[in-house]
């Protein structure tokens, strides 16, 4: 490709709604156009990142023995609701009806159709097991579309879906995806982690996240830098605490805490450790009636230590609040505890409560919390003597810095990361729901187990761009550059000599099956590398009069600081060295 024949279409200035840094070099360096609120145009340049990322991808699953197929982008609801997630999935899901007022879908996932295949095409154990994919647009009617391609609503995935005939060959499958995707993400060259992973609205209990390390992350990882524990936060176990609870030593007061709302400004007033400190978190439960309205509530009293956060998912996975759960309104909060937020705890409740104690709370001795009144909290707070010992205890909190790990082997820490692959052992949620089963060697029906796997395509880039960047543009690692050479003659409209040896060395190097990009354009130096550095080649080649007549080039990779000489008869093997190393 030459320069001259390609749109180039850099910008100086990011828009003024870009936030991150590949939001606003993947616009300045002419790769994507906002089309629409989390909607955008894949500019040439943007296309080929993504249509490399999509080749390493089926690649690789091609290899994992995964076969390809498309399912529609838009899909008739009836499919989603046999699964029941029609109903289930919130405003997210983007539904549509016809000119004949028939209820449509536009897919974010394809689990539904893809079952729907399986039971009409895989009807003996003998035609298993099978993995069928797709590298296919979806959409996701995001509230608040933000970060460019890293959450927008409409994207390209790869969703590949495994159908077994039980469950151990079904996490056999699963291993093999695990397996193919630690080699696509190890041929992007990009800094990641697989954790283990909460399988959240998809079902299923085994599931793996893959993380690319970025400190713009939205997500925390958890690890063990002494291990190979790592995992999302909200899947991250705290353990229960060792030893025994130390004997009260202090008796129960009530201490003045004027205008203190919260534990750490009680903590400083009083001159303790935050850690001293419990707080109270009060959430509610609804019992709906046959036609949807709310028949009943039971409000719910957490206590967690003053310095830890409550992490929801562990919080849905409580007995009683694994159907749903809300925070309390304040009407119901002041009902119970006879007091606005700010001040409460579990002693002296106008209504009795349904208490959850975190596991770290429950080992405490002489804690703090709120006296149920304005501008009071209790002091030297005891179980056993001051309430009664806690009956239901829970791992509520988030892990921090410092945590055990929960294999023994050290200590935890966090670092933020970019989801950018998912795994998942389904089981049997979708083929009981739509009823979708094979004869077995016994000839009797039996429902499949199934696993999904995905990438985001589309989001991958991004998260590229967000590792790999800095204060001139883009850093591509070279598998997914949208060019992995470019070739700067200087001067070659004035120089014949420049002219030939560009051409040259372009033709060269596309013998060799090098993707290189020649810049004939016929810019000024200093905007001509300002525009490949922005959208960051990783390889550049210059040449300029002097140094061809004196059979020389120039050499420089977008992360080096300066450039080196290099004998233009050897530059085009100096390259592909530099591309094989």
């Amino acid at each position: 490709m030459k320069a001259s024949q390609f749109l180039i279409t850099t910008l100086k200035e990011a828009p003024a709604d870009a936030e991150v840094a590949s939001h606003r070099l993947m616009t300045r360096a002419g790769m994507i156009r906002k089309l629409g609120a989390g909607i955008y145009n894949y500019m040439p340049m943007g296309l080929r990142v993504i249509r490399k990322v999509e080749r390493i991808v089926r690649e690789e699953m091609n290899r994992a023995g995964a076969v390809e197929l498309t399912m529609p982008v838009v899909q008739p609801a009836e499919f989603w609701q046999e699964s029941g997630r029609f109903e289930k999935m919130g405003p997210e899901l983007l539904r549509i009806k016809d000119r004949h007022d028939r209820d449509f879908i536009v897919q974010p996932t394809s689990e539904e159709v893809v079952t729907d295949i399986a039971r009409q095409e895989l009807r003996s154990y003998k035609q298993l097991p099978r993995n069928l994919y797709q590298i296919q647009t979806k959409f996701r009617d995001e509230r608040r579309p933000r970060f460019g391609l890293m959450r927008g609503r409409e994207f390209i995935m790869k969703d590949a879906y495994s159908f077994d005939r039980d469950e151990a060959t079904a996490k056999g499958s699963y291993q093999v995806m695990a397996a193919a995707y630690r080699r696509i993400f190890d041929r992007f060259g990009l800094k990641y982690r697989a954790v283990a992973a909460d399988s959240g609205a998809i079902g299923g209990d085994l599931s793996e996240e893959f993380q690319v390390i970025a400190a713009t992350g939205e997500d925390a990882i958890v690890y063990c830098p002494t291990s190979d524990y790592a995992a999302n936060m909200e899947k991250a176990e705290a353990l229960a605490p060792q030893g025994p609870r130390p004997a009260p030593a202090n008796p129960l007061t009530r201490t003045p805490t004027p205008g203190k709302a919260t534990c750490a400004d009680v903590a400083q007033l009083l001159g303790v450790p935050l850690a001293t400190t419990v707080k109270s978190l009060v959430l509610a439960t609804d019992e709906l009636d046959e036609t949807g309205a709310v028949k009943s509530s039971k409000v719910w009293l957490l206590l967690l230590r003053g310095d830890h956060d409550m992490n929801e998912v562990k919080v849905g996975k409580v007995p009683g609040l694994d159907q749903g759960w809300r925070f309390a309104t304040t009407a119901e909060i002041e009902s119970h505890f006879g007091c606005r937020p700010g001040y409460l705890g579990p002693i002296g409740l106008k209504q009795p409560v349904e208490l959850v104690v975190d596991r770290e709370v429950a080992v405490m001795a002489d804690w703090i919390c709120g006296g149920n009144e304005v501008d009071v909290h209790l002091t030297g707070v005891n179980w056993g003597r001051d309430l009664p010992e806690p009956t239901r205890l829970a791992d509520l909190r988030n892990i921090v810095e410092g945590d055990a790990s929960p294999d023994g082997k050290g200590v935890l820490a966090i670092e933020r990361g970019i989801e950018i692959g998912h795994v998942f052992y389904l089981g049997t949620k979708y083929s009981r729901s739509m009823n979708a089963t094979f004869l077995d060697e016994d000839g009797k029906p039996k429902h499949f187990e199934m696993g999904c796997y995905g990438i985001g395509i589309t989001r991958l880039p991004a998260a590229a761009i967000e590792q790999n960047h800095d204060e001139r543009g883009i850093i591509w690692p070279d598998a997914i550059a949208p060019f992995t050479v470019v070739v700067c003659p200087i001067g070659m409209d004035r120089s014949p000599e420049v002219k030939a040896a560009a051409e040259n060395l372009y033709s060269e190097l596309l013998e060799q099956g090098v993707d290189v990009i020649l810049d004939d354009r016929g810019e000024r130096p200093g905007a001509m590398f300002a525009d490949w550095e922005l959208i960051g080649v990783p390889h550049r080649i210059t040449l300029g009069d002097r140094g061809v007549k004196a059979g020389q080039a120039e050499y420089q990779h977008r992360r080096d600081s300066a450039a080196t000489a290099v004998p233009l008869a050897e530059v085009a093997a100096h390259v592909k060295a530099r591309l094989t190393a």
